[in-house]
């Protein structure tokens, strides 16, 4: 265990599940803590999917004490940007976010984010970063949509290394999440985007939509300008290069 900052790191070789331990660990009364992981037996994805979280991999969720559910959002925006941050100044590779959880290199995904926000006895957010570090390969499931820092640069890291980093990124603008400074999140997402700007498809649960791809508002949500020329907004949903 060490200290940066207000964050207290707690490390594992390996756990069943980052998001789990920081849970638990969050139920005992703990915050500002963040639980890294260089393997997880049971990584989870957006919507319940399985992450593969092998060996060489970053895994890590933040707990930050939050009573604001409508903060959750900006979170996983924060998160993506301090991410790419952190590959651009370590690996100087040129890493993009795509909406709304994914940072990308080179077209393909390195990492995935999942932010919560729980409410009980205690209010709290979990922001969980899953980050391809030092994988050299990948199952043939996903080999042509997954890439690491590694597999891009010729480099190895040092996971605590990057951890550290992305936590010191993430402080940064958390501070302007706390100040209820948006803007200036946002902008910086937009500086960093992969989307906006493309053709895209995006899939919903009120249907499939295609457009190009013209902004992010301030819900977060991404706005879509259809061929017909009207607007439309995606809340939720799997965004695919059209």
């Amino acid at each position: 265990m060490s200290k940066m900052h207000n964050f207290k790191f707690y490390y594992f070789k390996s756990i069943s599940s980052t998001n789990d331990k920081a849970k638990e660990m969050a139920d005992q009364g703990k915050s500002n803590i963040v639980v890294v992981a260089e393997k997880q037996e049971e990584g989870r994805g957006r919507f319940g999917r399985k992450w593969s979280s092998g060996l060489g991999g970053l895994y890590m969720t933040i707990v930050l004490e939050e009573k604001n559910s409508d903060k959750a959002k900006y979170m996983t925006l924060m998160a993506s940007v301090a991410v790419a941050k952190t590959i651009k100044r370590l690996a100087k590779l040129n890493a993009m976010v795509k909406w709304p959880n994914d940072v990308l290199v080179n077209d393909k995904k390195v990492c995935g984010i999942l932010t919560e926000i729980i409410s009980g006895k205690k209010n709290y957010a979990l922001i969980g970063i899953g980050l391809n570090v030092n994988q050299k390969k990948f199952d043939k499931e996903i080999i042509d949509k997954a890439t690491s820092m590694r597999i891009e640069s010729n480099n190895d890291f040092d996971i605590k290394s990057v951890s550290k980093l992305i936590i010191a990124e993430l402080d940064k603008l958390y501070s302007y999440c706390a100040f209820g400074d948006y803007s200036k999140i946002l902008s910086l997402w937009k500086k960093y985007s992969h989307t906006l700007g493309k053709k895209i498809m995006a899939k919903t649960i009120s249907g499939t939509y295609v457009g190009t791809a013209v902004d992010i508002d301030r819900d977060c949500s991404l706005v879509l300008r259809l061929d017909d020329g009207k607007e439309q907004k995606i809340i939720e949903g799997d965004i695919f290069i059209a």
